[in-house]
């Protein structure tokens, strides 16, 4: 009787979330169906997009859309920018976040609990709000169209979310690993690299793709501080491809643009999904 009263929660369970079922199908086809366009349309002619006939293919798939992207229309120089300030601004925000967030979690000090509302404090500011003072500086130290002032400014806005982040992780480790290190002769800072650093690597990779993604996307702040083409990422490189269409009309072209920024971040949720969910339960639980 029991499991026949199981069976029918259960049962029960599964039709009322029917309706979600539905919707996130739903969402799902939209999603397959839009970007499904964008790539057939970066194989078609500007003539063929615009035609009810475009997925016929009848003049071939053009591969040439993105040889002139990646050359004429400048995205190699735009994706490089934006390769050259991910990489940099992740590597640098782990290794100033990490720590911060292992001597938060683990030493009692006066100030701490400051720091850590500092931190909190500066993950709701939002970023609209600084940037007229922050241009004003920028400005009279003539440091525009720099592209190490664009990862400086790539790294504080993502140091808070990061060290955040990692510090459920840090909170779950058990304090017996340090009392080992500190038998065997091994340093706080030791302790920390050789140990401590390795355990929360599932943080650590979740927090990185995440960053990845932000800085890849990243516009508002690259749109204010980076005005030339030569030191221009790849999401206000492409804002401006798609100005310059009502000239050009390469619309096959700004196409395959499209495809080529969106790659990198398409290929990460690929490969990574498992990796950020587990990471992110990882963290969740732990906490």
């Amino acid at each position: 009787m029991a499991k026949k009263k199981n069976y029918s929660l259960d049962r029960f369970n599964q039709i009322r979330l029917i309706p979600s079922y539905i919707l996130i199908g739903l969402w799902v086809l939209f999603t397959f169906v839009l970007i499904g366009w964008v790539f057939f349309a970066s194989f078609s002619s500007s003539q063929e997009i615009f035609s009810d006939h475009m997925f016929r293919f009848e003049t071939g798939f053009h591969f040439a859309n993105y040889a002139r992207a990646w050359s004429t229309q400048k995205v190699s120089v735009f994706f490089m920018n934006s390769l050259f300030y991910t990489v940099v601004s992740c590597t640098s925000i782990i290794l100033i976040a990490s720590p911060a967030a292992y001597v938060l979690s683990r030493f009692k000090f006066k100030g701490n609990v400051s720091v850590q509302n500092l931190l909190a404090s500066a993950l709701g500011i939002p970023a609209i709000m600084i940037v007229m003072p922050l241009f004003s500086v920028v400005s009279r130290l003539r440091l525009t169209n720099n592209r190490w002032l664009l990862i400086f400014l790539y790294i504080a806005m993502n140091v808070p979310f990061t060290t955040f982040f990692l510090l459920s992780f840090f909170k779950s480790l058990s304090t017996t690993y340090e009392e080992a290190a500190a038998i065997d002769g091994c340093s706080p800072m030791g302790t920390f690299w050789r140990i401590m650093f390795p355990l929360v690597q599932p943080g650590i990779i979740t927090v990185t793709i995440f960053n990845f993604i932000t800085i890849w996307n990243e516009y508002f702040m690259s749109l204010i501080f980076a005005n030339k083409t030569k030191v221009r990422p790849v999401a206000v490189g492409l804002f401006n491809m798609i100005q310059a269409m009502r000239y050009t009309g390469d619309w096959g072209g700004m196409f395959a643009s499209v495809v080529i920024v969106f790659m990198p971040t398409f290929i990460l949720y690929i490969f990574l999904s498992d990796r950020i969910i587990k990471g992110v339960t990882a963290g969740a639980i732990k906490g």
